[in-house]
């Protein structure tokens, strides 16, 4: 592949792929909390509306919500959508509505107790969100939302249809320019799993910082981990030990 195509298409489709995933996920982060928040809300209204939204959003294709946006919304609304944000909505509601589920099974693990405390101490209930249940809750979030930042990426692929130049699109440009499909789609992996890797490497170092403002310990980086010991088996084992011990001074 020449540096000209490289320059022309290649980087710029880069650049274009991380807005896209800057923009979505800002929107879905957005749409996440509200949404997911709403799930836990007293008012059986709230709820049911939120839980609407949720089902939709999940049940139908981030790709045709996308195509539904551009193409239908245009004559009945009356202007026209840019296919940069067109797909920004659809990809940001769409996975807005899976990380909804995170942002509510995460509330929901907060115990009892502490939203107990919190109505004790005379807290209304935005400062009970925003004191006791959310720092608790967010390190709850990190793991599936890195997961969720990941699909996402991927999903981006999918604006290549309306035209929009991310990697996938600049990849198809140059493969007809080329006709090497082997090199250049080898390429777009790597891309992908470069950014993807740093996605990962980002939100792990978020979810230590969130974890340490609660006063949890987490494990040891990408190697470390992997021989890193399991604090509860250790526990175990101490219990074992002196139930030995206590066995063999009894005697």
């Amino acid at each position: 592949m020449t540096a000209g195509l490289w320059q022309n298409w290649v980087l710029p489709g880069i650049w274009i792929t991380v807005q896209l995933l800057v923009y979505s996920a800002v929107l879905a982060a957005v749409v996440a909390f509200a949404v997911g928040t709403a799930r836990t809300h007293r008012s059986r209204t709230v709820r049911f509306l939120a839980g609407v939204y949720t089902e939709i959003f999940r049940g139908t294709s981030a790709l045709v919500l996308m195509f539904w946006l551009f193409f239908v919304v245009p004559p009945l609304m009356g202007w026209q959508l840019v296919p940069m944000w067109a797909a920004v909505l659809a990809l940001g509601l769409s996975y807005g509505a899976y990380g909804a589920e995170i942002v509510r099974g995460a509330l929901n693990s907060v115990a009892v107790a502490q939203r107990e405390a919190g109505i004790a101490l005379s807290f209304t209930p935005w400062q009970r969100l925003r004191l006791i249940l959310l720092p608790q809750a967010v390190p709850e979030m990190m793991p599936s939302f890195c997961n969720l930042l990941i699909e996402l990426l991927k999903g981006t692929a999918l604006v290549s249809l309306l035209g929009v130049g991310d990697v996938s699109f600049a990849a198809y440009l140059v493969r007809l320019a080329t006709q090497e499909s082997a090199q250049i789609y080898t390429i777009s992996l790597v891309i992908y799993f470069v950014l993807a890797f740093a996605l990962t490497r980002s939100m792990k170092a978020l979810e230590r910082r969130t974890k340490r403002n609660v006063g949890i310990e987490s494990p040891p980086g990408l190697l470390g981990g992997l021989f890193a010991r399991d604090p509860g088996s250790e526990r175990a084992e101490d219990k074992l030990a002196g139930t030995a011990v206590a066995g063999g001074a009894s005697k």
